[in-house]
This record gives C-alpha cells, sequence and structure tokens, in this order.
C-alpha cells in the first residue's frame, strides 16, 4: 500500500503497474524524453543524447484513474 492519492477522485492508495510499449523493436516498456517530439529522416524520434526516464504509472482501484510519474532516469 502507498500513500499516492488520486487526483480524480481522491482515494489514497493506487494499484503500481507500468506503461507497456509493445511496438516494433520496443523494449517492452514507455520511457519518457524530455523536450519537444523531433522526428529523424525516416520518421522516428529523435533520441541520441536526449535523457530519458522510466515511467511509474498507479492506477486508482476506485474509479480506475491513472496516474503518471517520470521519477528515475533510465
Amino acid at each position: 500500500m502507498n500513500d499516492i492519492r488520486c487526483t480524480q477522485c481522491g482515494v489514497v492508495g493506487l494499484e503500481p503497474g507500468f506503461v507497456e510499449d509493445s511496438g516494433q523493436g520496443a523494449r517492452g516498456f514507455a520511457r519518457w524524453v524530455e523536450g519537444a517530439l523531433q522526428r529523424g529522416p525516416l520518421g522516428g524520434a529523435r533520441l541520441m543524447g536526449r535523457p530519458r526516464w522510466q515511467i511509474d504509472a498507479f492506477r486508482c482501484p476506485n474509479c480506475a484513474h491513472l496516474e503518471l510519474f517520470a521519477a528515475q532516469r533510465s
């Protein structure tokens, strides 16, 4: 149990989880990248040298609202 409060309904004790990325070549989890999206010549996101952060996701057991936090650099 944690003390994270749902910003939608106010319930305390959100369920931990993660956001899956199942796209081609994906590592299986999504990350937050600092700065606006910049596309490379082939249409993919430019990531070289840009900080990436693990996304921690929490689901409210009452209203199913998701709270996302980028708390740890990956």
